[in-house]
C-alpha cells in the first residue's frame, strides 16, 4: 500500500512508522512545510499510561523518548498568597522538537521517505504525482484539506474565551505548577512545567475582556511578554520568559483557543470499489526491490538511494490526474481531526493515539473501507469523551474569578477534578495522605456550622446547616413520581416507599411533585395536598420518619403540573394526554406542550389568585404535617416553569418579555409561600438551568433566576434542566448538570443542590469537596436501592453514619465482605493511579 501522510507533526510521523511496522512493503512518505528542526511550541506533556501505550506500540520509540522525558509527581498551585501541594499524578515532559527528531529519526530507520520544506496547496495532485493509496490529513489545527473538504467533514470550530501566549523560560519547576495572579482588571493564570533539564513551558492566559483592559491587544511582543515577566516575576527566579514564534507580529501570539469537532473524518472523493481486501502481511503486489524500502524518485520509480533519506519535494510527479477517479481516501488525523485544550495537556496524546488506532484497524479490518470506518466510529467516541473533559477544564479556566472566594485548600482540590476524569477517589490513590488531610480540612469547615466534631468523614457524610435544620449528611432522595395515590390521597405505598429511603442513610427524603390542587396533577395518580385528609395521610408518614431513629428529615415538593397536566404514567405513555376524562389545562399561555397536548388555557390574574392561594392552603397543611423542608417546583416545563422560559411564556403583559417579568409570578408563589412557612425552616426552588433547545434559558439565565429567588427568601436552588420543551436536545454525561449548580452556587452566593447522573459515591463526594454544590439529590439509584447511603458508605468503609439498630448485624457483615472483595481485587489486579 502507498501512504501518503500530509503533516510532519506527531500523528503523521507516528502513523507512518506503525504503519511500516506492520508491513516493511508499505512505501510510505510524510510530506512537512517545515525544516526537520523548525517546531513553534515549547513541551508537551503525557501521562505515565500514554507512555505504556508507546511502548507497547513501538518500544525503540518509546525508549528514546522516555529517556528524553522530565518526569514529575507533584502538582503545585499558587493562590492568594499560598500554595498547595500534592503528590502522586504521574506525568512526563518533553520538548516537542526533540519529540519530533525521535519520531523522524524513527521513521529514517524505517526507511520511510520525509519530505521537508514543501506546503502542500493541492492534496490530489501531490497524492497523484505519489501514486497514493491512502492519505493521511495530520496537517495541524488550520488544517487546508479539513477546510477544503468541510462539506464531508462538517467541523465545527469554536474560538475559546481566554487569550493565552505559549512562552518558555529557563527556570525550572520540579512539580506541574499552576500560578494565578490577580490585577486591578482580573486573573491571570501561568501553566508551567520543565520538559529538559533546562527549560521549561510557561503558558499564560486570561479572559479576553481582562486582556484587552491591560492594554495588551495593542503591545508589541516584547512589551507583552515583559507584562508577564512583571507579573509572574516571583515564580520565575530572575529568568526571562521566552518566545519562539518571532514570525508572528504584535499581540498576535496572544491567541483564543479554537476548539475543533468533526462530524466525520475520512472523505472519499468518489465512489470507489472498495470491496477488495487489505494486501496480505506478507506485502502487496509484486514490485521492484527499491519500491518495496520505499524509494521513490520524482516518477515513482525505484532508485539507487538509502533508505529514509531525507530530501526536499521532487521537482516533477507523475502525470496529473484527479484522485476522485481512483478514490483514495483522505483521512483526518490528530488536530486536523480535533483539539482539546492545553489545560488537560492531551493534544499529542490524542494525536498518537490516532496513529496507534488506525493503525491497529489497518491490521485486523479486512478491507480499506472497513478500516476507516472502525477508525471513524472508535475514535470519534474517545475523543468525544476527551473533549468533553476538556471543555470542563477549559470553561473552569475561563471563570477562575467565579472560585476566587474559595480557600485555597478547595481551590486546589476544584482545579483537581475540574474535568471531573479525576474524582475522589482518584486522588486517594495518587496522594492519600493529601487528601485525608483535605477531607479534615472540609471537616473543620462543616463544624464551624453546626458544632460537632470528630474524625473526618467523606464529604458525602459531612453534615450541612440551613437555616435551624441540621442535616446528618449531604445526600437528598430525589423527588420522584411513583404514581401510586388515589384521587391524590398518598396511600400505604408511600409510606414503605418514603419510609425505606429514609431508614437507608440519606439525610434528607423529598415528597414527589404534589399538587395544591386536583387539576394540578400531572396524572390522575399523583399526589395532592389540598385537603386536610391528605395531610393527616402526610403526617402518618412524616411521623414515622421523625420516629424512625434514622436521623432523617423530610420534605414537601409543591408544583402545579399546568401544560403537562392531565397525562398518561411513566409505565404507560408519559407526557401523552388520558385516552379520556381529561381535565382542563393552565399555563402561561396557551401554548400546548406537544402536538398531541391539549391546548391549555393563559392564565388570568384572577387564576393567577386563585393559585396563589392554593399554594399557600398546601404549605400550611404542609407545615401541619411537620415537614422539616419545602421546596417550590419552577421546573421542566409545568406552571410555574412555563411562565420562565420563553419558549413558552408569549405573554404581552408584566408577566411576560423580560426574564424578571416571566419570574414576576413564580416569585409570586414563593414570596406567599415563604411567608406561610416557618421562618426557622428550609425553602428550596427547582429550576430547570437550561432548555437546551434554540430560543430558550441558558445557564447566563439560571444565574438570574436563582438571584432573583435568593433575594425573595430561597435558601437552596434545585438544579435541574430542560424537559421545557420537546424541542430539548440535552448533552447527557454523567453529572451532567453539576456545572449549572456549580456556576449558581459560586458566582450568586446560595447553596446548590446537584442532580442528575449522580450515581456513585465517588460522584458525590467529588462534587461536595469541590464547593460545586452543597447537596446531592439521588433519583433512579434509590428506586434500584433503598439504602443507597448505607451501601455507599460500606463501600468506603465509612463508619461515619448510623444504621438503624435492627439492620446491625446486617451492617457488619456487609463491610466485612466488601473488605474482603477489595482485599482480593487488590491481589489480583495492581492498583493504578488513574489518568
Amino acid at each position: 500500500m502507498r501512504i501518503l501522510c500530509l503533516g510532519g507533526g506527531p500523528a503523521g510521523l507516528y502513523f507512518a512508522l506503525l504503519m511500516k511496522l506492520q508491513n516493511p512493503a508499505h512505501q510510505i512518505t510524510v510530506v512537512e512545510r517545515n525544516r526537520p528542526f523548525d517546531t513553534f511550541g515549547w513541551g508537551v506533556v503525557l501521562s505515565d499510561q500514554t507512555l505504556a501505550n508507546l511502548q507497547a506500540a513501538d518500544a525503540p520509540s518509546a525508549r528514546l523518548i522516555g529517556n528524553a522525558f522530565n518526569h514529575w509527581d507533584d502538582v503545585e498551585v499558587f493562590f492568594k498568597g499560598r500554595s498547595v501541594r500534592s503528590s502522586g499524578h504521574g506525568f512526563c515532559g518533553i520538548g516537542r522538537k526533540k519529540l519530533l527528531n525521535i519520531l523522524q529519526d524513527r521513521c529514517q530507520q524505517l526507511g520511510i521517505d520525509l519530505v521537508f520544506e514543501t506546503d502542500v496547496t493541492d492534496d490530489q495532485a501531490m497524492a497523484a504525482q505519489y501514486d497514493a493509496d491512502l492519505v493521511i490529513a495530520a496537517d495541524g489545527l488550520n488544517s487546508k484539506i479539513r477546510h477544503r473538504y468541510a462539506a464531508t467533514y462538517q467541523p465545527d470550530v469554536e474560538l475559546r474565551a481566554c487569550r493565552f501566549v505559549w512562552l518558555g523560560t529557563h527556570q525550572t519547576f520540579d512539580a506541574f505548577t499552576f500560578a494565578f495572579e490577580q490585577t486591578a482588571h482580573g486573573w491571570f493564570a501561568a501553566h508551567a512545567y520543565q520538559f529538559d533539564a533546562t527549560t521549561s513551558t510557561f503558558i499564560v492566559e486570561t479572559p479576553e475582556a481582562v486582556w484587552k483592559a491591560h492594554g495588551l491587544e495593542q503591545m508589541s511582543q516584547a512589551e507583552g511578554i515583559a507584562f508577564c515577566e512583571r507579573l509572574f516575576a516571583k515564580y520565575l527566579g530572575g529568568h526571562p520568559l521566552m518566545n519562539n514564534a518571532t514570525h508572528v507580529r504584535g499581540s498576535a501570539i496572544w491567541i483564543r483557543f479554537p476548539r475543533v469537532v468533526c462530524e466525520r473524518w475520512v472523505h472519499w472523493p468518489a465512489a470507489p470499489d472498495r470491496s477488495n481486501a487489505l494486501p496480505p502481511a506478507g506485502g502487496n503486489e509484486p514490485c521492484e526491490e527499491g519500491e518495496r524500502k520505499g524509494m521513490f524518485s520524482p516518477a515513482g520509480a525505484a532508485e539507487p538511494a538509502s533508505p529514509g533519506r531525507r530530501r526536499s519535494a521532487p521537482p516533477g510527479g507523475s502525470e496529473p490526474h484527479a484522485v476522485g477517479s481512483v478514490g483514495v481516501p483522505i483521512v483526518l488525523m490528530g488536530d486536523a481531526a480535533h483539539t482539546a485544550h492545553f489545560s488537560i495537556g492531551s493534544g499529542t496524546k490524542l494525536a498518537l493515539e490516532d496513529a496507534m488506532e488506525l493503525a491497529h484497524c489497518f491490521a485486523t479490518r479486512p478491507t480499506m473501507e472497513k478500516a476507516l470506518e472502525t477508525y471513524e466510529a472508535l475514535r470519534s467516541v474517545e475523543v468525544l469523551k476527551i473533549q468533553n473533559a476538556a471543555r470542563n477544564s477549559t470553561e473552569w479556566f475561563e471563570n477562575v474569578a467565579r472560585y476566587s472566594g474559595l480557600e485555597a485548600e478547595q481551590f486546589f482540590y476544584a482545579l483537581m477534578t475540574r474535568s471531573q476524569r479525576i474524582s475522589h477517589e482518584n486522588l486517594r490513590v495518587r496522594d492519600a495522605a493529601w487528601l485525608q488531610g483535605y477531607e479534615q480540612w472540609l471537616l473543620g469547615q462543616a463544624v464551624k456550622q453546626d458544632g460537632t466534631g470528630g474524625p473526618a468523614p467523606p464529604p458525602m457524610l459531612l453534615p450541612l446547616k440551613v437555616r435551624d435544620l441540621v442535616l446528618k449528611n449531604r445526600i437528598v432522595v430525589s423527588p420522584m413520581a411513583t404514581y401510586s395515590a388515589v384521587d391524590g390521597m398518598p396511600q400505604d405505598f408511600h409510606l414503605v416507599h418514603l419510609g425505606a429511603r429514609a431508614l437507608g442513610g440519606a439525610a434528607l427524603v423529598l415528597v414527589e411533585m404534589t399538587a395544591p390542587c386536583a387539576e394540578g396533577r400531572i396524572t390522575p395518580a399523583c399526589t395532592g395536598l389540598w385537603s386536610h385528609d391528605q395531610m393527616l395521610a402526610f403526617k402518618r408518614i412524616v411521623d414515622f420518619v421523625h420516629a424512625s431513629g434514622a436521623g432523617a428529615k423530610i420534605g414537601m415538593q409543591l408544583g402545579h403540573s399546568g401544560p403537562k397536566g392531565s397525562t398518561q404514567v411513566g409505565w404507560g405513555n408519559p407526557d401523552e394526554p388520558l385516552p379520556e376524562a381529561n381535565w382542563p389545562l393552565l399555563a402561561a399561555s396557551a401554548v400546548a406542550y406537544g402536538p398531541t397536548n391539549q391546548r391549555p388555557h393563559a392564565m388570568t390574574r384572577e387564576d393567577m389568585d386563585r393559585t396563589v392561594a392554593q399554594f399557600v392552603q398546601s404549605t400550611r397543611y404542609a407545615r401541619e404535617a411537620g415537614f422539616d423542608w419545602l421546596e417550590l417546583h419552577c421546573a421542566h416545563g409545568y406552571l410555574l416553569s412555563s411562565f420562565i422560559t420563553p419558549l413558552t411564556n408569549q405573554r404581552d403583559d408584566d408577566y411576560g418579555g423580560s426574564l424578571e417579568n416571566r419570574c414576576r409570578f413564580p416569585l409570586e408563589v414563593f414570596r406567599a409561600m415563604r411567608a406561610a412557612w416557618p421562618a426557622q425552616l428550609p425553602m428550596s426552588v427547582r429550576i430547570s438551568a437550561h432548555d437546551w433547545a434554540p430560543g430558550g434559558n441558558t445557564a447566563d439565565d439560571a444565574v438570574a433566576i436563582a438571584r432573583l429567588f435568593k433575594a425573595a427568601g430561597c435558601d437552596v436552588i434545585d438544579v435541574s434542566s430542560g424537559q421545557t420543551t420537546r424541542a430539548a436536545k440535552p448533552v447527557y454525561g454523567r453529572m451532567y448538570q453539576t456545572p449549572f449548580a456549580d456556576r449558581i452556587r459560586n458566582e450568586v452566593g446560595i447553596q446548590t443542590m446537584a442532580v442528575g447522573a449522580i450515581s456513585e459515591s465517588d460522584h458525590v463526594n467529588s462534587i461536595i469537596a469541590a464547593g460545586r454544590a452543597d447537596l446531592c439529590a439521588i433519583a433512579r439509584p434509590h428506586l434500584a436501592d433503598p439504602a443507597w447511603t448505607l451501601h455507599e458508605a460500606a463501600r468506603l468503609q465509612s463508619r461515619h453514619i448510623d444504621w438503624p439498630l435492627p439492620y446491625l448485624s446486617g451492617r457488619d457483615q456487609l463491610y466485612r465482605d466488601i473488605l474482603k472483595q477489595k482485599e482480593s481485587a487488590a491481589q489480583s489486579i495492581p492498583a493504578q493511579a488513574a489518568i
